[in-house]
């Protein structure tokens, strides 16, 4: 055995010097040169590779924005972590502000209200409960969306979302689901694969679209802990206790917690599953600041772009779309819109979107309009979707 002290006597050894090309015999050149060619060769078809496939993630049909196609791209090679923690430096080097007021812009859009008019089958609902006393012009107080022969059936209205972040805006939207056809439709790489339903809204398709919004978290990498169900296929796991959009034959739809309120039987066609609910039995969720429950690590606590559904003690659908909203103000502006059961929808500024459809000027072919502007293309949907999504026609 030595010892340690013969052990550092001894010299280190080295490796020999890379010998000169002029000192090697031509069998020696020969194998160095096909040994370095054949790395190069190997470093070229790897980022050639590596550029086509991010070429791909670039190219592919839809409107997501470039910072989206990244993420996705990253996510798709198993980079989420990566991708995750980008995503929280980011916000630490850029939290949202703290107090201030809002841009005129948005001001004018909140204080842009009607009076109500003659009383109809369907009225402009009681102004919303707002976080912050006291209101702004028109904060809380619901104008039409959409109107079909008279009646007010798609609601919205904006409220800021706490006492800390003044300066931004959530959009709340109501729907009367008695007077609703809903219909989940595919994204073309989330679930992917082939349905009879379209991942778009085309063109022949359109007549009576009132509404669409997006769907939740990724089901083909697991985020959304849940699974997706649609024309008999299932992709994931349909789990019990998950939060689920549940649809069915006659074009209704429920929003509840998975083998609970909703199950699986022959009216459903549709199920579209994401974490669990924030509001239940119209309290906020004993678990809504509970680490990992709403998004990667502590993605709950922040106060990003979020976006959520839920519905009333009536069955009718309560969607709300905001800029700075934690797990907490999320769920919470859901329950002052009166949700009495409500589940997160997907976050971060590529993916919330509510839009409703404005049918004037042709019925065939409606009009898209943001309801809360997130730079996206308010026609998202009338072209190839990424990811899954929800329709709304008029019945």
């Amino acid at each position: 055995m030595i010892d340690q002290d013969t052990a550092a006597a001894e010299p280190r050894r080295r490796r020999p010097p890379r010998r000169r090309r002029r000192e090697l015999t031509p069998a020696q050149r020969r194998r160095r040169r096909i040994i370095t060619r054949s790395v190069l060769a190997t470093g070229a078809v790897l980022i050639g590779c590596l550029g086509w496939s991010i070429g791909q993630a670039l190219t592919y049909p839809g409107k997501d924005g470039t910072e989206a196609r990244l993420a996705e791209w990253g996510r798709d090679h198993h980079l989420g972590l990566v991708v995750n923690k980008l995503e929280d430096w980011q916000y630490e080097l850029d939290p949202p502000r703290v107090g201030g007021s809002l841009q005129p812009g948005a001001l004018a859009q909140m204080g842009a209200t009607q009076a109500a008019g003659a009383p109809t089958a369907v009225p402009l609902l009681a102004p919303m409960p707002t976080s912050i006393k006291p209101g702004l012009p028109g904060e809380g107080v619901w104008r039409p969306l959409v109107t079909y022969h008279g009646l007010p059936l798609v609601q919205g209205t904006y409220v800021r979302p706490d006492t800390e972040h003044s300066s931004y805006e959530a959009a709340v939207a109501w729907i009367s689901a008695g007077h609703a056809r809903f219909q989940l439709h595919p994204g073309f790489r989330e679930p992917g694969g082939s349905f009879d339903v379209p991942p778009t809204i085309p063109l022949g398709q359109r007549t009576g679209l009132m509404a669409t919004w997006n769907g939740g978290f990724r089901i083909t990498d697991g985020t959304s802990k849940g699974g997706y169900y649609l024309d008999g296929r299932t992709d994931g796991t349909l789990r019990n206790g998950a939060a689920s959009e549940v649809f069915y034959r006659d074009g209704s739809i429920r929003i509840g917690t998975w083998g609970r309120d909703v199950k699986m039987t022959a009216d459903v066609t549709g199920v579209r599953q994401c974490l669990t609910l924030m509001v239940d039995g119209g309290k906020v969720a004993d678990n809504i600041d509970v680490p990992y429950a709403y998004g990667w690590a502590y993605q709950g606590a922040k106060f990003v772009q979020r976006s959520g559904v839920g519905v009333t003690a009536r069955g009718d659908i309560i969607m709300v779309v905001g800029q700075a909203l934690s797990a907490r103000t999320l769920a919470e502006l859901m329950q002052h819109a009166g949700a009495v059961r409500a589940m997160p929808l997907d976050m971060n500024g590529a993916w919330p979107s509510f839009m409703s459809y404005d049918s004037s000027a042709d019925p065939a072919d409606p009009t898209p309009r943001n309801l809360l502007d997130f730079g996206e293309a308010a026609d998202r949907y009338y072209t190839q979707a990424t990811r899954d999504f929800v329709a709304v026609y008029a019945r």
